[in-house]
């Protein structure tokens, strides 16, 4: 009996993990191929709408820069109103040995002009002549970054591309699971019904009517973990697609395929810098840097700008200034710069440092993740073989086996393991497939070429 569990035990793990190719018999709503799914992805990917609100925002960046060079203007004005104020003269300064100076002033104060208000408007222009480069040097480094965000987005892309490809093939695998679960399941309902026939004909013991009986139970448990899985699988897939939570989706199985025309290590390494975003990226950040380096040194440097403006100013009574125009150059510089300018410039350099020190990580993990892709996909190639000859074996097994059951001549249990190992081999045979056209897929995701594989999709 210990055995008879142990080899149910066996056969519900083997069909609860298996994924064969078979379409799954269901009602769909809708049927992808991967390239509809890949499209829809990229459609709804929120990963891409911020990659995209990113690059609008470094755009802006260069923008900004780019005012730099413009003129700046400034209006400024006002409006006083005054009251009349009350002046009362000290005698110290009243008493004068001079009576004509004393009546002067007397004079004076009595005639101080009654001023109510005050108005004043005033423009400024200056523009920018010379600025220790800060201005041409910000342009080139926001436009830099800029490109850097581009590059990070078209690496998003490649991302999101190789998650869709992954979930279609894990959707596919939950679906096939559930049709292998539901076939065995018919043949476990046919088996017992035979056995049962049997058993009353006294033709095979209880003890093996009561193994087949606990197959089809633990067959449609089975059937339980695969269904739920396969709803999980599909609602995650609904989400990554933009789709409603309840869509049904079918697969097509014809995209499951594999190419061994794949090229060398060598030439994926040479594809990897000339087409990888992430590395391309880099390089325009350390340009980035570079010039940034230049614009904190320029703070070293005096500013030089045209400048000029333009007054008007009344005071009723007192005073009216009209058409007070000036035109010159102006020249400023910030003396505490000499001594507070090092450490902004040494900052920039070790930006400068850190990223020539990860474009040489990064070239370390592209011939890495190359290497790994590329090997594990021939090794997919090389199980794909195994098991296909495998299959041949376990079929032959199996077909032996039941010839010496029909004679007599072999166990239930025996009959069970044949079939069991059977269904194993060909298990394999489909997850070798569908395995080694996810890694395909990864390799040309190493070296950044994902979406020309699918046609530059948008």
């Amino acid at each position: 009996m210990k055995q008879l569990l142990k080899k149910c035990r066996l056969l519900l793990v083997v069909v609860v993990l298996a994924a064969p190719v078979f379409a799954f018999a269901q009602q769909t709503d809708t049927t992808l191929d991967l390239r509809g799914a890949i499209q829809l992805s990229l459609n709804n990917s929120k990963q891409l709408k911020l990659s995209s609100a990113k690059v609008e925002q470094a755009l802006a960046s260069v923008s900004e820069a780019k005012n730099n060079q413009l003129p700046d203007l400034k209006v400024s004005g006002a409006y006083y109103y005054l009251t009349k104020p009350h002046i009362n003269i000290s005698p110290d300064l009243s008493s004068n040995d001079d009576d004509d100076n004393s009546s002067d002033d007397s004079n004076s104060g009595s005639s101080f002009p009654n001023v109510h208000q005050a108005v004043y408007g005033m423009l400024t222009a200056s523009l920018p002549i010379f600025a220790g480069g800060k201005i041409t040097n910000g342009i080139k480094s926001a436009q830099y970054l800029a490109e850097a965000a581009k590059l990070d987005a078209g690496n998003d892309k490649e991302e999101v591309i190789q998650n869709t490809i992954e979930a279609y093939n894990n959707l596919y695998k939950a679906i096939a699971t559930v049709k292998l679960v539901q076939e065995n399941l018919a043949t476990a309902k046919q088996r017992v019904k035979d056995f049962q026939s049997m058993e009353a004909n006294g033709i095979v013991a209880r003890n093996d009517l009561m193994k087949v009986e606990l197959q089809e139970s633990n067959v449609e448990l089975a059937l339980l973990d695969a269904e739920n899985n396969r709803k999980i699988a599909n609602y995650n897939f609904n989400i990554m697609l933009g789709l409603n939570d309840s869509t049904v989706i079918g697969i097509d199985s014809s995209d499951i395929d594999n190419d061994e025309n794949v090229p060398s290590l060598s030439d994926l390494e040479n594809l990897a810098r000339s087409n990888r975003f992430d590395y391309l990226a880099l390089l325009d950040r350390q340009q980035a840097a570079e010039y940034n380096t230049k614009v904190v040194k320029g703070n070293q440097y005096p500013s030089l700008a045209f400048a000029g403006g333009y007054m008007a100013a009344d005071i009723p009574k007192a005073l009216s200034l009209y058409n007070v125009v000036n035109v010159g150059v102006s020249v400023s510089y910030d003396i505490g710069s000499l001594y507070k300018n090092n450490a902004k410039v040494r900052q920039a350099k070790a930006e400068e440092k850190i990223l020539a020190i990860s474009r040489d990580k990064l070239n370390d993990d592209i011939h890495t993740q190359i290497y790994t892709a590329y090997n594990n996909y021939f090794e997919a190639l090389k199980k794909i073989d195994v098991y296909k000859v495998a299959i041949a074996q376990a079929e032959e097994n199996y077909r032996i086996t039941k010839n010496k059951y029909d004679n007599s001549l072999e166990t239930t249990t025996n009959l069970l393991d044949a079939d069991v190992a059977l269904l194993q081999a060909k298990i394999n045979y489909e997850y070798a497939r569908a395995d080694a056209a996810v890694v395909y897929n990864k390799i040309y995701e190493t070296v950044g070429t994902l979406n020309k594989k699918f046609n530059n999709l948008q």
